[in-house]
């Protein structure tokens, strides 16, 4: 009835090692998949996206706000078109302006919508 007290500690450390062994291989077959197809998932998502989806998934939302009425240092997009005119507007989003980056919508079919969309904002 004598037990060795080191065969579970035993038993523990092979079976922590191999599946150590087991998700390292996992995760280098899921390496290239996550490195390219989540780039893609994003790209495909924000193709079919609407402007107000757009504005939220670009990041517009973290300055301009909830409601277009701006942040900080973001101007509100509530008559926009009114000062800056559809192609202001498209000029703005393509090259940035002030601490706004550009290129932020890379589809011209998405930024043309986006324009459009941001000069009717009242």
């Amino acid at each position: 009835m004598n037990r060795n007290p080191l065969i579970p500690f035993l038993l523990i450390a092979v079976l922590g090692i191999g599946l150590m062994f087991l998700l390292s291989f996992k995760g280098l077959g899921d390496h290239e998949k996550l490195a390219n197809g989540g780039e893609e998932e994003k790209a495909e998502d924000l193709a079919n996206a609407t402007p107000e989806e757009l504005y939220q998934q670009a990041g517009c939302i973290g300055c301009h706000g909830e409601n277009y009425q701006g942040q900080g240092s973001a101007p509100s997009l509530i008559g926009a078109g009114e000062r800056l005119g559809v192609d202001g507007i498209k000029k703005t989003i393509q090259e940035g302006r002030g601490a706004m980056p550009g290129g932020l919508i890379q589809d011209a079919e998405q930024l043309d919508k986006m324009a459009e969309w941001v000069s009717k904002l009242k």
